[in-house]
């Protein structure tokens, strides 16, 4: 027998036809607008879709499930075509008022269309947007009188103006302001589809999925114009597109005074300002020429809010002595099995939940895979794998953690039959850069790598070289960069206790410590194998705002494999002058 409607809890009015607009049989109830129609079906279509939360289906597919994994390709819904309607007088009026041209407003179909708007929660008039791939309708942004927006539920979210690249592209936050440098004579500008997110905005690289798609397309624009708003979210709009598209690659427009975007600029000084403020983009400092016109603004800013240190690593205890800062590198050491790519990956956890962020993770020992990515989601869960229920971590959180992981790390392992060279990896990460937005990258192990020397260099040298080339990419990308080293063998002391090792320990260079940022050594007392303490000493921070010399102790919980903060009676002496052989070395330059 045939589906109807009532079957899946909607009920049509009597005689219905076309598309009507009901309450949502699946969140109405639990609104606190519950007589809010959100639900749009389509009676001869047989489809309906609630633009609240998203529930959709059809009489033949049934319901279509609106929570798959992410990595599996979305399947986006297409919107509807827009029917080829001409604009109303008022808004009309309105776009004229804001510089803009028929002719450019047919060049880029817009329309008007009625509309459910979630934030007012009705049907209103509002301008529509199409945003095409080629001639295919991709997705619609509506905006209405009130500057409420919406793009199409289920659609892909691409670059609006995607059509419009070339080889010297505009990059402007909205589309108002893409038809506005038009009217200036630029056709070749793109807006991104969501405005520019609140700096504040936890996870701020996911903001970004709409790089993805394109990314061939993209990459063959020579040159970036960023031309998005005059404020904090823009500055900061600004700093993530030409880090991830790559700053020597962008030029940054600078409003005149007064002058938020491009279209006040149209509205207060015509289109000829808008071309002159276009024309007069200055480039991104290139390599090795630096003025103080290109960091005006960052030393206004650095002189009212004083310098800016790291971000919390998620132990207070260790807060005290390092932060994490993008830009930098860190070198990790320690003597085997003292913990080292454990602690890395528990502190890639707390960045990854507490900030954000996202990872690139070279981490052939790790292997399989698999069990790696396993591991994270235990630390995730806070449950383990292989335990009796109710301890062990359920199904449905099993799948929770395999999505918050596939979103938060990503994994390099070239083909075996590719050279794991140092500048295969940082190629891999510059393009996760540009797809993801990763603000991390572990090098896991230093001696995992394999390393092309020339026959005329020393170690010294090959190794003061590469860790220059990784300095730099962390350094441009503004992605912070670990490397995992081991020192050279150690010969156990007096109580067969092993020292705590230096940077100037690790195999094949004093440039460990030279060329480092930050410089951190992972030891545990192997003589009381009931202790779970593992102190951490920081023996080299370069910048006094990120950190200072000493040492931390955190608990080991071996059943979860995570650290934590220990009790008051447990803390590590304090640090003396007299004490700074015991502490391997702690020193600051």
């Amino acid at each position: 027998m045939d589906k109807t409607f009532s079957d899946f809890g909607i009920e049509l009015p009597p005689g219905a036809s076309g598309e009507v607009s009901l309450t949502c049989p699946q969140c109405s109830a639990q609104r606190k607008k519950k007589r809010a129609q959100c639900l749009s079906v389509h009676v001869e279509k047989g489809v309906w879709v609630c633009h609240h939360c998203g529930w959709r289906g059809g009489l033949s597919q049934g319901v279509q499930p609106n929570h798959t994994l992410h990595w599996r390709r979305p399947a986006y819904r297409r919107p509807e075509p827009l029917p080829a309607t001409g604009l109303p007088e008022k808004m009309n009026q309105w776009l004229a008022s804001r510089g803009i041209t028929q002719e450019v407003l047919e060049r880029n179909k817009i329309t008007a269309q009625k509309v459910y708007m979630p934030q007012v929660e009705a049907e209103v008039w509002a301008l529509a947007f199409p945003y095409y791939r080629g001639e295919t309708l991709i997705n619609t942004k509506y905006r209405d009188k009130d500057k409420h927006f919406r793009l199409e539920v289920g659609a892909e979210r691409i670059l609006y103006g995607l059509n419009d690249l070339e080889e010297t592209t505009l990059v402007v936050e909205g589309e108002m302001d893409k038809l506005a440098v038009e009217v200036a004579g630029f056709q070749n500008g793109v807006s991104v589809p969501d405005g520019a997110p609140p700096p504040q905005t936890k996870d701020y690289s996911s903001k970004f999925e709409f790089l993805k798609a394109d990314e061939a397309a993209l990459r063959r624009v020579k040159t970036w114009i960023i031309a998005v708003d005059n404020d904090a979210p823009g500055q900061y709009l600004a700093e993530e597109l030409s880090r991830r598209l790559g700053r020597e690659k962008c030029k940054r427009v600078v409003w005149p005074e007064g002058c938020k975007d491009a279209n006040e600029v149209l509205l207060k000084g015509g289109p000829e300002a808008l071309a002159d403020c276009i024309k007069n983009a200055q480039p991104y400092p290139i390599a090795g020429v630096l003025t103080v016109s290109h960091f005006s603004e960052d030393i206004d800013f650095l002189y009212a809010h004083g310098l800016e240190g790291g971000v919390s690593t998620g132990w207070p205890s260790l807060d005290e002595y390092y932060t994490v800062r993008p830009g930098e590198l860190t070198v990790v050491t320690g003597i085997p099995n003292s913990g080292k790519s454990n602690w890395l990956d528990c502190l890639a956890l707390n960045l990854a939940q507490q900030q954000g962020w996202r990872f690139g993770v070279f981490s052939p020992e790790n292997q399989p895979v698999s069990h790696h990515m396993a591991r994270m989601i235990e630390k995730w869960a806070g449950k383990p794998f292989n335990a009796e229920p109710p301890s062990r971590l359920s199904p449905s959180t099993l799948e929770m953690g395999k999505e918050w992981v596939h979103e938060h790390f990503y994994w390099i392992l070239p083909d075996n039959d590719q050279d794991w060279t140092v500048d295969l990896v940082l190629d891999c990460a510059r393009a996760l850069v540009l797809r993801y937005g990763i603000k991390g990258l572990l090098l896991d192990p230093w001696n995992e790598f394999e390393h092309l020397r020339a026959s005329n260099m020393t170690e010294t040298e090959y190794i003061s070289s590469v860790l220059k080339r990784i300095g730099q990419f962390a350094r441009h990308h503004q992605v912070h960069v670990w490397i995992v080293a081991h020192p050279a063998k150690l010969f156990r002391g007096k109580n067969d206790q092993y020292p705590v090792p230096t940077l100037y320990d690790i195999s094949g260079s004093a440039n460990w410590r030279n060329k480092a940022d930050n410089g951190l050594v992972i030891y545990r007392n192997f003589t009381d194998l009931d202790s779970n303490l593992v102190d951490i000493y920081i023996q080299k921070i370069r910048f006094r705002e990120v950190g200072k010399l000493g040492v931390a102790r955190l608990r080991f919980d071996p059943v979860l494999a995570l650290y934590k903060e220990v009790e008051l009676e447990q803390e590590p002496p304090p640090y003396e002058e007299e004490d700074r052989a015991s502490m391997g070395g702690l020193s600051t330059s």
